[in-house]
């Protein structure tokens, strides 16, 4: 039966983690975690995370403690990280999309979905306990708020206290294994079955923008509850489609009305946007925009012009169409 070797002692997110991916592994599955920092007992495991000093991936080694150590994913060729990793780094680097492919079931590693997976696994989960563990700050300067539930805090926890004796350290290592282990399934299974379908939603809106509007700047979704901000932007930027101006989207809320609302700058941004609907429009509703706009059947525009609303999707094309000719962004004789 195979081992995996990991330290003794208090332990941590980072070799937490990576023991799970292992364990999620075939070969490992039933691996049981030898957790020991004597030499002689390691070179017992047949794979060893966190200790010994080593980093080798063809002799299963994967320490990041040793003063020469400094790789990260995109040294390693991988991804576009510059983060030094950590064991959780080393091993997801190395068997990441076996263990996405094992967890979900999936035939293969070798498809654009565990490629998409992969690296939004570890931009939104590995990532910040490589950073933990290698000391990096997430922000300058002094927090504003304490958090006291986090991953790592949730795993600390897990170790005794410093007046309480560790009598069965072993349970507790497990224990730890599956609250990483769930948080990783947990967010695994969303990206996979929310995530990536909203992606293939938006794709397809933007590969047909220029059907909806002869523009081109209108992206309209067929499903208006799709998440599509992220999505938009990282295509956009994948495909090069900077240039093409793509101003607005349209889609349907759970009301029936629709909307239609400017791409912001970025995914985390409301009121930041490339083209807010027209001051004119802002704040007024119902007949009275419907006037100013020249449209019948408007429903809103918000204040700060962000969004707006209309009865029918073919309306709300209208507005955006409106507002890229006042804004000089499209003319129609173009």
């Amino acid at each position: 039966m195979a081992r995996i070797g990991t330290h003794d002692g208090k332990f941590h997110t980072d070799e937490v983690l990576a023991c799970f991916f292992l364990r999620s592994l075939e070969q490992y599955k039933n691996a049981p975690v030898i957790r020991s920092r004597n030499p002689e007992v390691l070179e017992t495991c047949d794979i060893v995370v966190d200790v010994g000093g080593v980093y080798d991936p063809k002799k299963l080694k994967f320490d990041h403690h040793q003063r020469e150590f400094n790789e990260t994913m995109k040294s390693l060729g991988t991804l576009d990280f510059d983060t030094k990793l950590s064991s959780a780094g080393l091993v997801y680097n190395h068997f990441g999309r076996e263990v996405i492919a094992s967890l979900l079931k999936l035939d293969s590693t070798q498809s654009p979905v565990i490629d998409v997976l992969y690296a939004k696994m570890y931009e939104n989960f590995v990532h910040a306990v490589d950073a933990i563990d290698n000391g990096i700050e997430q922000f300058d300067g002094p927090p504003r708020y304490k958090l006291s539930s986090t991953l790592n805090s949730r795993v600390g926890n897990l170790n005794p206290a410093w007046n309480q004796e560790d009598a069965n350290p072993e349970t507790q290592f497990d224990k730890a294994m599956k609250v990483v282990g769930r948080e990783f399934t947990e967010q695994l299974s969303y990206l996979f079955h929310s995530f990536l379908p909203a992606r293939q939603l938006v794709l397809d809106a933007i590969e047909n923008r220029e059907k909806n509007h002869i523009s081109g700047k209108i992206v309209v979704f067929a499903n208006g509850s799709c998440p599509w901000k992220e999505h938009l932007l990282e295509i956009e930027a994948e495909q090069k489609l900077q240039d093409k101006g793509l101003t607005y989207a349209v889609f349907g809320d759970k009301g029936g009305s629709w909307r239609v609302q400017a791409i912001p700058v970025d995914a985390n941004s409301t009121f930041e946007n490339r083209a807010p609907l027209p001051e004119a429009w802002r704040g007024f509703r119902d007949e009275k925009l419907s006037d100013i706009v020249g449209v019948p059947d408007c429903v809103f525009v918000h204040i700060s012009g962000f969004i707006g609303g209309h009865k029918t999707r073919e309306g709300a094309i209208q507005m955006a169409e409106k507002a890229l000719i006042l804004l000089g962004l499209w003319s129609p004789r173009a």
